[in-house]
């Protein structure tokens, strides 16, 4: 596999009430990437979009497909929805949490689902598009830095290692989102590789969920 392509972006004012943003991105050929960060990204809620749990954010062209498909008029360009890059082949059923990539010099760990907010919904101008985006488990994934470098656009993507006990991106967004499927987030809350705010969000659904 390859990367398709690489983006980064600036804080700019998004949504009613202008809160900064830097989910509009555009085509870099290149990042430049550490532990926490990135040196043409700049991420402007740490907690909720940075940091080292979320360095990297990657989505899929099967996501844009299925966004396309259902919300017919709406301009789902590859870059648009935030991502740092694009690789084709990947997407959210088979990418699980703890896989281990290196793209170019640079070494990667999936830590979590990125979990879909209002500035998703606010980006394209239609209410509630960010819980479609969870429901489906097409949200896209970050990755925690194993080893910092350069990665660029082109570059080759080799998934080096896949935990032994695990769950696709997919599975663990729609047991989240979905109640349907809530039983299975018990068993996902404890999954060591996955970052501590996912593992909670996932002991909470399934607590929820006994309740109902």
């Amino acid at each position: 596999m390859n990367i398709f392509a690489l983006y980064a972006g600036q804080p700019a004012p998004l949504g009613p009430r202008g809160a900064p943003s830097a989910i509009v991105k555009s085509a870099v050929a290149q990042l430049t990437v550490s532990l926490d960060g990135t040196v043409e990204d700049q991420q402007v809620n740490k907690k909720l979009h940075g940091g080292p749990e979320k360095v990297l954010h990657q989505y899929s062209f099967e996501g844009y497909k299925q966004l396309s498909e259902a919300f017919e008029g709406i301009a789902f360009t590859p870059g648009s929805i935030g991502e740092n890059l694009l690789v084709e082949g990947m997407h959210d059923q088979n990418v699980y949490i703890g896989d281990t990539y290196q793209m170019g010099e640079v070494v990667v760990q999936v830590s979590a689902p990125r979990a879909p907010c209002v500035k998703i919904s606010q980006r394209y101008e239609h209410k509630n598009l960010d819980r479609f985006v969870g429901q489906q488990g097409i949200t896209g994934w970050y990755y925690r830095v194993v080893r910092g470098g350069v990665i660029n656009a082109g570059d080759t993507v080799s998934r080096l290692a896949r935990v032994e006990h695990t769950v696709s991106v997919a599975e663990l967004m729609q047991s989240v989102y979905n109640k349907a499927q809530a039983a299975s987030a018990a068993d996902f809350s404890t999954l060591a590789i996955l970052d501590d705010e996912w593992r909670e969000k996932c002991r909470r659904a399934a607590h929820k969920a006994g309740q109902d």
